[in-house]
């Protein structure tokens, strides 16, 4: 066990000390912060802090009341103004006091139309404020809660006749979550089955296998190496887990504060069940291949295989959102290389029997536990073999 902890230290810690591990790492964390930027700085130059104003022709606004202040808004709310005729709010504009007016005309009630007059083009920001402003005025002295309902608008819930299971507007992060989830994952074990692979079949090439296997055994070494480079691909994504959520957490706090999300525990779980297997399995087999492999090209070449399958979730996804229990659909999410995006993506949208969820997931880990057992038979057989390929047919039925 020891020697195991030794070579699993070793690999872990010098893929994550290298600059590239660094810059990899560090690359999704900055392109959030850069997306967090350009929010913040876009909403600021749209935002323009003169006051609006408004004329009443309709008498409806009378006694005007100021709606809520909103929650930790990036940019404050903009002055409202009320001018008895519309030449007093057209000097107002020409003396650029204000940034526009609203003209609220007398069969308002009946129309319920209501011209913007601007020098320039008024900000989508400032036009939803004084929407909020009429609509809170026409619903004053109703209950809080009715006139909170009525300003939200309806929420749209999808629902399909056959289904008990609906997605509504706030669960539109659950369709969202196993699509990038997949993105981080293809990258996560390009780039960690990448370091398994290459590493082994340099070592190969250096000699230096000869050396190390004469201190501890094949199972103990493909052990260590597989969960060491497991953990360097979970480092990775679990910093770009962390810095998604905070990303998400502050544009919904401070750039769309109107907007509510809602994460399922459960749905997350069912997330990290199918990734977790599905990873140790592709870096398993990755390192088999890089134990029969000769030279790295041949290796990097055969590793693109697993990569392809992961795909096709992506391009198929239409079909799947669309009828999630068909053949198809089901067929995605047994099959190990397609299942960690396929599953959670057809649970977002239905409700799936249990014995999908446990099948699935148990092919998985089943697969994941074989593979690492595979790589370690690969790599007896083939560790000091150096310009001969082993065959498949070798690795399947040779004893020793």
């Amino acid at each position: 066990m020891k020697k195991t902890w030794l070579v699993f230290r070793y690999e872990y810690l010098r893929h994550v000390m290298r600059k590239r591990f660094i810059f990899a790492l560090l690359s999704f964390p900055l392109m959030c912060l850069f997306v967090i930027l350009i929010g913040i700085v876009m909403v600021l130059l749209d935002y323009n802090p003169r006051p609006l104003g408004y004329v009443d022709q309709s008498g409806l606004l009378a006694n005007p009341v100021s709606p809520p202040a909103e929650k930790n808004s990036l940019i404050p709310r903009l002055q409202i103004k009320s001018y008895a005729n519309e030449a007093s709010a057209k000097s107002a504009l020409l003396g650029k006091q204000i940034q526009a007016y609203f003209v609220i005309g007398e069969d308002y009630q009946q129309s319920g139309v209501v011209r913007m007059i601007a020098l320039d083009t008024l900000s989508e920001s400032a036009q939803n404020q004084f929407t909020n402003f009429i609509r809170n005025n026409l619903l004053a002295g109703q209950p809080p809660q009715i006139v909170q309902r009525l300003i939200e608008g309806p929420k749209m819930t999808v629902r399909a006749s056959s289904e008990a299971r609906h997605v509504s507007e706030n669960q539109i992060l659950n369709i969202l979550l196993p699509l990038a989830g997949g993105f981080l994952f293809l990258i996560a074990v390009t780039t960690t089955g990448g370091y398994l692979l290459q590493a082994l079949v340099e070592e190969k090439e250096n000699r230096t296998m000869e050396i190390v296997i004469t201190s501890l055994s094949a199972d103990q070494l493909m052990t260590g190496k597989i969960a060491g480079n497991l953990c360097v691909g979970l480092t990775e994504l679990l910093s770009w887990i962390l810095f998604g959520l905070a990303t998400l957490y502050i544009i919904v706090r401070f750039v769309v504060p109107d907007l509510t999300i809602h994460l399922d525990s459960g749905f997350v779980l069912l997330n990290l069940a199918t990734f977790i297997p599905a990873f140790v399995m592709i870096s398993a087999l990755m390192a088999a291949m890089g134990a029969t492999a000769t030279e790295s090209r041949e290796a990097q070449q055969v590793a693109g295989l697993f990569t392809i399958p992961i795909m096709i979730p992506f391009w198929l996804i239409a079909p799947i959102i669309m009828n999630p229990n068909s053949a198809l659909s089901l067929g995605l999410s047994l099959f190990p290389l397609t299942a960690p995006v396929s599953l959670p993506l057809r649970a977002a949208v239905t409700t799936l029997p249990a014995w999908q969820i446990a099948l699935s997931i148990s092919l998985l880990v089943i697969l994941a536990v074989v593979s690492i057992w595979f790589a370690g038979r690969a790599f007896r057989l083939g560790t000091l073999r150096y310009g001969k390929r082993l065959s498949w047919k070798e690795l399947l039925t040779r004893t020793r």
